[in-house]
């Protein structure tokens, strides 16, 4: 990754979470130490963001929805995601009516639907999108506020689409998970997000590990809510133990090679 777009990136995370440790940030931008320490520097000379004991911290408040843009979010684990992606989408079968949730590595299980006849409801414009233009899955968007850089419709309205749903599954990513359970940071997400889980028969969490290593403020769901976990083979072996003992199924995936997706 060139130093243009670990800028990017840093600032991006730091904005959304207040605060981005070194650890953290070596981890999802797979980068050395040295060279996380070394961009942080260049950007708070650049006024971009406050450098602290351990990492960076945002100059300003967060932004109104506190989640990274969509396609700066897209070159993180890329291949981790397309995997766990791939993962997920071998878990719907024909005629299932499904739920996917905003974000990009369920947007990665785009790739993976392609024909399948599926009913799907989502959240995600780009979601909605890839589906429509190249998939055969009858496609069903939620009323509400848009929110353009991370391609969610956020509906502040109980009596919705999302109510008359009802689906066997729900694909959901995470800000982190933790012994308390699925972490989210904004509470309009939260809101959004129980919604859809409650028209679910079962929780499906898509997850790369860096996850497990990162903060939330919020509880989304406990973990006994999640029937299948799915993330990479980063997971330690002691939070793997916690997931199953909650009685979670854990799928554990290795990254793809890279591929040309049109």
């Amino acid at each position: 990754m060139i130093q243009k777009q670990r800028h990017h990136l840093i600032c991006e995370i730091v904005a959304s979470d207040g605060f981005a440790s070194v650890p953290d940030l070596m981890a999802r931008l797979d980068a050395s130490r040295a060279t996380i320490a070394r961009d942080i520097q260049d950007l708070a000379m650049a006024g971009r963001l406050r450098r602290v004991r351990g990492g960076a911290e945002a100059m300003h408040g967060a932004p109104a929805l506190a989640e990274p843009k969509f396609d700066a979010n897209q070159l993180r684990h890329r291949q981790t995601k397309r995997a766990i992606a791939r993962a997920a989408a071998e878990l719907c079968h024909a005629g299932d009516s499904i739920i996917i949730d905003g974000g990009t590595t369920t947007y990665a299980m785009t790739e993976f639907l392609g024909g399948r006849d599926l009913q799907v409801l989502t959240n995600s414009f780009p979601i909605a999108e890839y589906l429509i233009k190249r998939g055969q899955a009858r496609v069903i968007l939620p009323g509400g506020e848009i929110f353009r850089e991370q391609g969610l419709i956020l509906s502040p309205f109980e009596d919705d689409a999302i109510e008359r749903f009802v689906a066997s599954k729900v694909f959901l990513g995470a800000r982190a998970i933790t012994q308390h359970g699925l972490m989210q940071t904004d509470p309009l997400l939260i809101r959004a997000e129980q919604k859809l889980i409650r028209q679910a028969e079962k929780v499906i969490v898509l997850v790369d590990s860096s996850k497990f290593r990162n903060r939330g403020s919020l509880i989304l769901c406990p973990l006994e809510r999640i029937n299948t976990l799915i993330t990479d083979d980063g997971i330690e072996s002691g939070t793997r133990k916690m997931l199953e003992d909650a009685g979670i199924e854990v799928i554990v995936t290795h990254a793809l090679k890279a591929a040309s997706v049109a």
